[in-house]
């Protein structure tokens, strides 16, 4: 049995990206929608965090990135992008795997969450998190800290 079954998982929605204003700077945000008014801020990279927008918005750049270059490796080599699974949370940073399927074999890839993010967006794949995760790192809708949208940041 592979380890991904062993866990419940809850399917979330991105539900945009964002710039954190904080006293120690900002930061940008990948914000999860887990239900019940509320959310899971996944601090990430700025490089990330603009991939995660564009996909979102269906934009295409002139030249492929990163995400877009596996996107396209997934569709010509007929993989099958089953779904992202973000597991665990160890001192404030998150992991994720991710769960591709070739004909009837699948293979379980460490990730990390934006990265697993942006690919899985651009496939319409699930994003799955463990609900031992929402549980630790969940926070409702009223005590979210300042963000500010990064299309109006950039």
């Amino acid at each position: 049995m592979s380890g991904h079954l062993c866990m419940n998982l809850l399917n979330c929605q991105v539900y945009g990206v964002f710039i954190s204003v904080t006293e120690r700077g900002n930061a940008p945000t990948v914000l999860l929608n887990v239900g019940n008014g509320d959310f899971i801020p996944i601090y990430i990279g700025l490089w990330e965090a603009i991939s995660i927008t564009n996909a979102l918005h269906h934009h295409t750049l002139p030249r492929p990135i990163a995400h877009d270059l596996f996107s396209d490796l997934f569709n010509r080599f007929t993989l099958s992008l089953e779904a992202i699974h973000i597991d665990v949370i160890e001192d404030g940073v998150f992991f994720a795997k991710l769960i591709v399927k070739k004909d009837e074999h699948e293979e379980t890839l460490d990730c990390r969450p934006s990265d697993g993010i942006a690919i899985a967006l651009r496939l319409k794949a699930p994003i799955l998190i463990a609900e031992e995760v929402v549980k630790k790192a969940s926070v409702n809708r009223d005590e979210l800290q300042k963000m500010v949208d990064i299309k109006d940041y950039l």
